[in-house]
């Protein structure tokens, strides 16, 4: 099983031991999108949704969700978040989403960027569904990563 960290010897699924990785600052940036309707794209840049301000929500859902990616992804290592944070693109047709995670630890924070991306998207969703109820999530991705082993990564067409 050479390559997938994940899995030992056996190809039984683990944990990896980060106990012997150095303690570096490392950032991860993700971004997705929404596409949505002009009316709920209205909703959304006028502050007119009837759940409230959508993009404060999302950010907080976005912060929240980083925090908790161990809790949800089954292999993640929890880790001390420095910082995290989310922006927000109104663009035509709908609202991009670029999150990003730091941390000074032994393991990278890309899934958290990219669930704090994914969770800011799943709620934006929910605050305007009742004005459109066929938004689409797509192009959840990392779009770059700093710090660790493996050093900087960015992704073809990204930061």
């Amino acid at each position: 099983m050479m390559g997938l960290t994940h899995l030992d010897e056996a190809g039984k699924a683990r944990m990896v031991d980060i106990s012997g990785k150095a303690v570096t600052a490392r950032t991860a940036i993700a971004e997705g999108h929404i596409a949505m309707s002009a009316e709920a794209l209205a909703a959304v840049r006028d502050d007119s949704a009837a759940k409230g301000n959508v993009l404060a929500v999302a950010r907080i859902a976005g912060i929240t969700a980083a925090k908790k990616t161990a809790d949800l992804i089954p292999l993640c290592h929890p880790l001390p978040l420095t910082s995290v944070s989310g922006d927000f693109t109104l663009e035509e047709g709908g609202v991009r989403v670029e999150a990003t995670a730091s941390t000074t630890w032994g393991t990278g924070v890309e899934m958290e960027a990219m669930t704090a991306a994914s969770l800011a998207l799943l709620t934006i969703y929910d605050m305007v569904k009742a004005v459109d109820k066929a938004m689409v999530i797509s192009g959840v991705r990392l779009l770059k990563k700093t710090g660790g082993k493996s050093g900087d990564w960015t992704a073809r067409g990204g930061c």
